[in-house]
């Protein structure tokens, strides 16, 4: 699962112009972004009725609502066995949900109404993280292996899904609150990467006719870049 990835500095926005056409400029772009769960990373989206947008958006999709339900579940069962009483419609309303980071399951119906064009992004990077548990040294965290399309880590981009205004509980202090969030699809990884992580990659676009059409084709053509990256396209960099 990834969940850290980088854009490292570069004029990215004339790349974003050329590979994804014109779009309406919502934010400051910063020089570099290191970008974590549940922060803020630069996508290009599509809107309804409108010309895209770059725009900074928070990571991590709506959680399904049988995961808040089973989270849930086991809070109100720990505060019940400490002889109180529950208000489980309180409970579940503000079940706090970190978000989902990558999307794998596009056939689960929980997915199903954002993967229409409408709600389709671009996620920019430049490098991404994988843990890699084979690289810890004894008494030491578990170090993170770098990936990127070659040794210069030029500009690719994730292929994303975002969800405007969805209200939620991310944590308990903030409380609930209204915002778009994104994430972006995964798919089995390729030799570069199984290695390190053998369960999955993110799924990467290379290149302007990939990017056009994760924007603009019907789901039934779009779903089929939802593939590993060919081996010779992708690189560990080294530590």
């Amino acid at each position: 699962m990834c969940n850290l990835y980088r854009l490292d500095p570069r004029d990215w926005s004339i790349k974003f112009a050329q590979d994804a056409g014109a779009f309406d400029n919502l934010v400051n772009i910063m020089d570099n972004y290191e970008v974590y769960p549940d922060r803020e990373g630069p996508i290009i989206r599509n809107t309804i009725g409108a010309k895209r947008q770059l725009a900074h958006v928070r990571w991590g999709l709506p959680s399904s609502k049988k995961a808040l339900l089973d989270a849930a579940t086991k809070r109100a069962d720990k505060i019940r066995a400490k002889g109180k009483e529950v208000d489980f419609a309180a409970v579940l309303t503000m079940e706090p949900d970190g978000g989902t980071t990558n999307v794998r399951n596009t056939k689960s119906s929980h997915w199903k109404p954002w993967l229409g064009v409408d709600n389709r992004c671009l996620v920019p990077f430049t490098r991404f993280a994988e843990p890699d548990p084979a690289a810890k040294v004894e008494g030491g965290r578990t170090p993170n292996a770098w990936f990127a399309l070659n040794k210069s880590e030029p500009i690719a981009y994730f292929a994303g899904i975002w969800v405007p205004q969805w209200t939620s509980v991310r944590k308990i202090k903030e409380g609930q609150i209204t915002a778009d969030y994104y994430g972006f699809l995964t798919t089995e990884p390729n030799r570069v990467v199984a290695p390190v992580h053998q369960k999955a990659m993110p799924v990467i676009l290379t290149n302007r006719d990939e990017v056009m059409a994760w924007l603009t084709a019907p789901w039934e053509e779009a779903k089929a870049l939802q593939r590993p990256l060919r081996d010779d396209q992708l690189v560990k960099l080294a530590a």
